[in-house]
């Protein structure tokens, strides 16, 4: 854990009557009907936790885990130049969220020296032909391992890509070397992966039956090409353990992810804000905001709630950037439709800062840049759009990070995973399903004539309604 690594820290003054101008949350709520309304959710995530149903908690403790998964990459790590995932969704969500934010930038494009003899990490995440072939192409078939992630086994753009791989390891190495190209992130027990690895002698690393793959990021799917790489994922499971015992409190005034939760389900619920924007101001984040939006949108959107009723209910998570988003929806968030808050991601340091040294002094326009630094600017931009927000009464937040390394990030991981399914008890849905994805999945494999999927009548689009 770097020193001073303190666990991330959320400001919601900008959501609160009296703070927000014209509108907000009512304060004496907090320790009123908010409160007790947490309680409960609270009450009905532990016992599913109590149940076996949310593996994800149970990442953090789970040590035996944690050493496979460190040995696994050990070995591999400098047997090999390029690590590439073949995985989508939270089987490459929490990859790719972890390499961004604690890798140094534009690692692929260090040298061997530069990255202490460790891999290249690249992720094949959709089935793009383009994207996949441009990538072949620049690879040493003897010198790569691919980590297939897929917990069922049968995710088709995950094992098409698979196919193809291993299709293009035969042609390059011959039959009985193409094995050794692979390594297997799957069901501990069942699945197609499984069987392959049996049949062929692939080595695997588990992702436990209750995890699911949006919240897998704790799991050997996240930290074994986070660990290849060099990354302290003991640290980052620090982080995550630090912050699940913050959040074990019924009390919503100590509880941060009960916070969050409560927070972001009154402001969709109550005060019409169905649209939440998370938007980090560091380029390391860029990952993570993308994992919340998985998270949150696959969790949280239902057409049913627990007990059978339609509800069509859950909002619509979105990824910005700042500064850069600042000169593109900042205009929209500050005089659109008040159906939109705000979650700002902040940090107290970055790993670098440049200085702002101007030559141009006798210009007034530059001139009051000089003496400062990027993130100094960064930052402020940060703090003068969140003030920006509030003297218009537009509901915003912010999540701090002391920085973006390891346990922090861990905690932030952790952070967002327990809010969800706080927030899924509050919405009075089930967070660890999606129903509404599988009936793409099914049309789709009978598109492809899988074996027992009917091929689906889609009429062609009608020439009436073509320009």
């Amino acid at each position: 854990m770097t020193a001073g690594s303190r666990l991330p820290a959320i400001d919601f003054g900008n959501m609160i009557a009296g703070v927000l101008e014209g509108t907000g949350l009512d304060p004496l709520r907090w320790r009123g009907d908010l409160a007790e309304r947490f309680r409960d959710a609270h009450d009905e995530v532990e016992m599913r936790r109590e149940a076996g149903e949310t593996g994800f908690f149970d990442l953090p403790a789970d040590h035996l885990l944690a050493a496979a998964t460190l040995r696994m990459a050990d070995n591999f790590a400098r047997q090999c130049d390029a690590l590439v995932v073949i995985g989508i969704g939270g089987s490459a969500l929490g990859a790719a969220a972890l390499r961004n934010a604690l890798l140094p930038p534009l690692w692929n494009e260090l040298d061997d020296e530069a990255r202490g003899g460790l891999p290249d990490l690249h992720i094949l995440d959709n089935p793009d032909p383009d994207t996949v072939s441009g990538l072949l192409t620049r690879l040493d078939p003897a010198r790569t391992l691919f980590n297939v992630v897929s917990k069922s086994g049968t995710t088709a753009e995950t094992m098409a890509q698979f196919l193809v791989v291993w299709r293009w390891l035969e042609d390059t190495l011959g039959a009985e070397r193409a094995r050794d190209g692979f390594l297997f992130t799957t069901s501990p027990e069942r699945g197609t992966l499984r069987e392959l690895a049996t049949r062929y002698d692939v080595p695997t690393l588990p992702i436990p039956d209750a995890v699911g793959g949006r919240f897998s990021v704790l799991s050997p799917a996240g930290l074994f090409p986070a660990a290849a790489v060099g990354i302290d994922i003991e640290a980052v499971l620090a982080g995550a353990a630090a912050m699940l015992r913050r959040c074990a409190t019924p009390e919503l005034t100590a509880n941060p992810a009960g916070t969050l939760a409560t927070l972001l389900h009154a402001a969709d619920t109550e005060m019409g804000a169905s649209v939440q924007v998370f938007m980090p101001y560091a380029d390391r984040l860029g990952g993570f905001a993308y994992w919340v939006q998985q998270l949150w949108a696959e969790s949280l959107g239902k057409a049913l709630d627990r007990a059978g009723r339609r509800v069509e209910t859950g909002p619509t998570p979105v990824p910005a950037f700042g500064a850069a988003d600042q000169h593109s929806i900042l205009q929209l968030l500050m005089e659109g439709p008040r159906d939109k808050v705000v979650v700002f991601l902040g940090r107290g340091a970055p790993g670098a800062d440049v200085a702002i040294r101007n030559p141009f002094t006798d210009i007034p326009d530059l001139a009051y840049l000089g003496g400062h630094t990027l993130f100094g600017l960064l930052d402020r931009e940060r703090r003068a759009t969140a003030e920006a927000l509030r003297r218009e009464g537009r509901m915003n937040m912010t999540v701090t990070v002391d920085r973006v390394d390891a346990h922090s990030l861990g905690g932030l991981f952790m952070l967002f995973q327990i809010a969800v399914v706080y927030a899924g008890a509050l919405y009075g849905v089930d967070p660890l399903d999606q129903p509404g994805v599988e009936l793409g999945k099914v049309l789709t494999c009978g598109l492809m004539g899988r074996s027992g999927y009917e091929v689906p009548s889609i009429p062609p689009p009608d020439p009436r309604w073509r320009v």
